[in-house]
């Protein structure tokens, strides 16, 4: 399938701003780069009733942690919640440059979101970010009354790296690790850092290629033994049943394609409730290029419907009778 013309435009871009692909930068500098092009590619961010940055106790220190309260949502009303961790290969991203995609959730799922500013690589490797998700979505859920929100209703969820935690934090919850979730929102999700699979070998289009993804993985783990750890690979746990309820974003110009098409049919065959949504024309990262791929928009209202249909119960019979 060619590659959508919204997503040519953006590569075009890139191409004529003279980007260099980000494995051959330092993370600081591709931490500069990413922060800078966001201007560029992120639509005007949707207007909401409140945005608060908070702070939780993390393992090493305050984890920094963005609220957001929904358009229309009353301050004191109990609402669902979403905890979202950002994508950038464990390396870049930070609760800014996802800002737009959190407050695009928090209107169309009528819920709460709270973004996780995670530790991140290299500076802080493998199993840091996990450590501090889990530390994260733990004090969320302890401090549901004072965030206003439903404790029975808590969905995670991200975007590529973000994606990875968000599956790890489902495995756990469903073990007891935490207490249990309601969803999982898993955008072009990394799910085995072995590299094995077809895409993950021959990538060479895109924001996401096989370099580049070879480069986060190599600076995300501590060595080859990281690997088949199911914190780091949720792909390669024993066991997938029972989990929460899955929506698996896929797309083709991707080296993670494969691996989340796998995970979604993994999750499927052991039982598991799943959606799989799947652009066979974006490449990876196009959710957050709304203001040049047109395609974003639409994606962001599927997933925000898909998880607001997971988080707000239908009504009664007797209502929707009209009685």
């Amino acid at each position: 399938m060619p590659l959508d013309p919204d997503a040519e435009t953006l590569l075009a871009m890139i191409r004529a701003a003279g980007r260099p692909p980000f494995e051959t930068l330092t993370p600081d500098e591709a931490r500069r780069a990413f922060a800078a092009g966001r201007a560029a590619v992120q639509p005007e961010p949707q207007e909401v009733a409140e945005v608060r940055d908070l702070a939780g106790p993390g393992p090493l220190g305050e984890i920094k942690l963005r609220a957001y309260r929904p358009r229309g949502a009353a301050a004191d009303e109990i609402l669902p919640a979403l905890i979202y961790f950002h994508g950038g290969g464990w390396l870049l991203g930070d609760l800014d440059s996802h800002d737009t995609a959190c407050r695009h959730y928090a209107n169309g799922a009528r819920c709460r979101v709270i973004s996780v500013d995670y530790r991140m690589a290299p500076e802080h490797k493998f199993p840091a970010a996990v450590d501090d998700s889990v530390a994260a979505t733990r004090w969320i859920i302890a401090q549901a009354a004072a965030l206003k929100i439903d404790p029975a209703r808590v969905a995670v969820g991200g975007d590529s790296a973000g994606g990875n935690l968000a599956a790890v934090l489902a495995i756990m919850a469903r073990d007891g690790e935490l207490p249990p979730l309601a969803y999982q929102l898993l955008v072009y999700p990394a799910t085995d850092m072995a590299m094995v699979t077809r895409s993950s070998q021959t990538a060479t289009v895109g924001i996401l290629t096989t370099p580049t993804m070879k480069w986060f993985i190599d600076h995300y783990l501590r060595g080859p033994k990281d690997v088949s750890d199911w914190r780091a690979s949720p792909l390669r746990a024993a066991d997938l049943s029972g989990v929460a309820p899955a929506l698996v974003l896929t797309c083709s110009y991707d080296p993670l394609c494969d691996e989340g098409l796998a995970y979604a049919r993994r999750l499927e065959r052991e039982g598991v409730r799943v959606t799989h949504l799947h652009y066979s024309d974006q490449l990876h990262g196009f959710v957050g290029q709304g203001k040049i791929i047109r395609a974003a928009g639409t994606a962001l209202d599927m997933m925000a419907a898909a998880l607001k249909k997971a988080l707000w119960p239908p009504p009664p019979i007797e209502m929707r009778k009209g009685r």
